[in-house]
């Protein structure tokens, strides 16, 4: 069995440079944006829960060549705008994906990281074996899954009912 080495070289700093460059701003987030952990742009500390976010995201790529919150995360920078985050689903677009495996994935890479997995050995478990809790989940509705589809589509609904009752009405003159 081989292991896959997983090197982010954005996220280096090297002992004694970053202190003779004083002009570097030591709030700079180091790593990749759509991989770094929520709390990191909250200014809060790291964990191995931040580890369990980045590993998650690059397992969700690796599984379906997309990341689980496309674009959204990388301008995201407040607890709100992380709350607002909508995960897509691994198993969208008939991927052949299981609905544990997409469970423990969305887990995996929850904005707030106290209800990610306290531990790889959790996540790598749910990843080999169907979880109970993600086989039972039904299917998520539209609103929560796509909320700007759902409202677009009730809108478009609407206006034809009202189309047809302008139209129906119309031939009722007295």
């Amino acid at each position: 069995m081989r292991a896959a080495k997983i090197i982010d070289f954005g996220a280096t700093k090297i002992t004694g440079v970053v202190e003779a460059a004083p002009s570097i701003d030591h709030n700079y987030i180091l790593g990749t944006t759509q991989y770094t952990a929520p709390e990191y742009f909250l200014g809060e500390n790291g964990s191995s829960r931040s580890d369990m976010f980045s590993l998650g995201v690059i397992t969700y790529q690796m599984l379906t060549g997309n990341l689980p919150y496309g674009s959204q995360i990388a301008r995201a920078r407040t607890k709100s705008q992380f709350g607002k985050l909508r995960y897509n689903s691994a198993i969208a677009d008939n991927r052949e994906i299981p609905a544990w495996i997409d469970g423990a994935l969305r887990r995996a890479v929850h904005p707030d990281p106290y209800k990610r997995y306290d531990s790889f050995s959790e996540f790598t478990f749910d990843l080999r074996h169907p979880n109970s809790k993600f086989l039972n989940s039904s299917v998520t509705p539209l609103i929560e899954r796509n909320p700007l589809l759902f409202w677009k589509g009730l809108v478009a609904i609407l206006t034809c009912i009202i189309l047809l009752l302008l139209i129906s009405g119309h031939g009722f003159k007295h």
